[in-house]
């Protein structure tokens, strides 16, 4: 049991995120959820704030986790949006960046102090497999994932001396909420592109969280998981 570690999840009122609290609580994980709207699964301690914004997350987090020792940030939010870029709307284009790309900064630069101080720590940052396939229609998207497995790999790096590991998974297509209005003969040209040519579950990322989170993972840092094989 993991009744002394908190991992923080943000991302947690639905989908992959909800998913995987409900996976880290069976696990005997203490878990904090991050949302906008501070809706999380029954028994994760629920946080309302928009990753987005540094200085609100900051304040948040100083009051709500100041008694807390966290041992891992999986950086589950995140947003899509199927249209090509020469039609994607501005507010749409800083929306889908702010979430996904700057949210896991904000959270990853104020958790690595935590980390850092404590000599110990993980972090799972969330990409997604259209970045290699660079799949038409997600241009947005994929911009803002590929600045987070940039970001990731050399903050991977920067952790190191404080026993921390920085890692990436990047699944191909699960059946969420981030990809109900995706064209079903989009998602089938994913699937046909990866290596193992089968829908996966929520549960096979989990388990894969759990792994990344355990310490048969210490010596894995830096690393880009492609679900499904590209």
């Amino acid at each position: 049991m993991k009744s002394s570690q908190t991992i923080v999840v943000t991302g947690a009122s639905r989908g992959l995120g909800a998913h995987i609290c409900g996976s880290l609580l069976n696990k005997g994980y203490n878990v904090v959820g991050i949302s906008r709207s501070g809706e999380a699964p029954k028994n994760v301690t629920a946080i309302a704030c928009d990753v987005g914004d540094y200085a609100q997350l900051k304040e948040t987090l100083k009051h709500t986790l100041k008694d807390k020792t966290v041992f891992g940030l999986i950086n589950a939010a995140g947003i899509a949006s199927m249209n090509l870029a020469i039609s994607t709307p501005p507010e749409t284009v800083e929306k889908i960046i702010r979430t996904n790309l700057i949210g896991t900064i904000n959270t990853c630069i104020l958790f690595s102090k935590r980390f850092a101080r404590n000599k110990n720590g993980r972090i799972i940052n969330f990409s997604t497999i259209a970045v290699p396939i660079s799949l038409k229609g997600e241009s947005i998207y994929i911009a803002s994932k590929a600045g987070v497995e940039g970001f990731s790999r050399s903050f991977a790096r920067e952790m190191a001396d404080f026993n921390t590991t920085v890692n990436i998974i990047s699944p191909g297509p699960i059946n969420t909420d981030l990809i109900a209005k995706v064209p079903k003969k989009s998602i089938e040209r994913i699937i046909d592109r990866q290596i193992i040519q089968n829908n996966f579950s929520r549960t096979d990322i989990a388990t894969l969280t759990e792994y990344l989170l355990s310490e048969q993972s210490n010596m894995l840092s830096g690393q880009i998981f492609n679900v499904g094989g590209v």
